[in-house]
């Protein structure tokens, strides 16, 4: 799913633009991945979107079913914003560091997702934020280690699983529990080096207050 920044509401007296209302490609197409997105993708605000380590957004088809249900509504395609719906694996599967393949192109899981202002005013729902973080149903992001071509629809494969073992859910509970009461946990995401700088950073001064 790939879209470029339109209108997205009238938000406190100003215009809100945003990439995040994508459309599916159709499948079969190819497309060329980046370091920062899919041909076709773009971001409006790119001090908070976008970039090297939010190439890629991956979302679990098998949330959108539940997701349907609690909401009370047809979701519609891309309804978080996502450039891939994923099927066979979820958060507590997916591990910060992994390396994917997708066809000519290698990815590399680098954060989970922690929904701005904008998801809100995409969906309608200004609980949905705070829906999607307590769930931890976030998705994660993907930085691009090489770029290439890339077909909607074919196979993402895991090519190098990363030793640590820490979680997409690991890293969501970790930013989630101000007090850190899991200090192992946060030390070692804080020392990891494939997790992104707006992550890691924020725990690593958690755990100096705490010193």
């Amino acid at each position: 799913n790939v879209g470029v920044p339109t209108l997205l509401a009238e938000h406190r007296g100003a215009r809100v633009y945003s990439g995040i209302a994508k459309q599916p490609v159709p499948r079969g197409t190819r497309l060329w991945l980046s370091t920062v997105n899919l041909a076709g993708d773009g971001q409006a605000d790119l001090s908070v979107h976008g970039g090297p380590d939010k190439a890629v957004y991956a979302y679990p088809s098998e949330h959108l079913g539940p997701w349907s249900d609690e909401l009370g509504e047809d979701l519609g395609p891309a309804p978080f914003g996502e450039n891939l719906s994923t099927r066979g694996v979820v958060e507590s599967d997916v591990r910060i560091g992994d390396v994917w393949q997708w066809d000519g192109a290698l990815l590399q899981v680098c954060q989970p997702r922690w929904p701005c202002f904008k998801l809100a005013l995409h969906r309608g729902r200004p609980d949905i934020q705070s829906r999607m973080r307590a769930t931890g149903r976030t998705g994660w992001y993907l930085r691009v280690l090489e770029p290439g071509e890339v077909t909607v629809g074919s196979s993402l494969a895991v090519v190098l699983p990363d030793p640590a073992g820490l979680t997409v859910t690991d890293a969501h509970l970790a930013m989630a529990e101000r007090a850190l009461p899991d200090r192992v946990r946060a030390e070692a995401l804080a020392g990891h080096a494939a997790l992104a700088g707006e992550w890691r950073d924020p725990l690593r001064e958690r755990l100096a207050a705490l010193e």
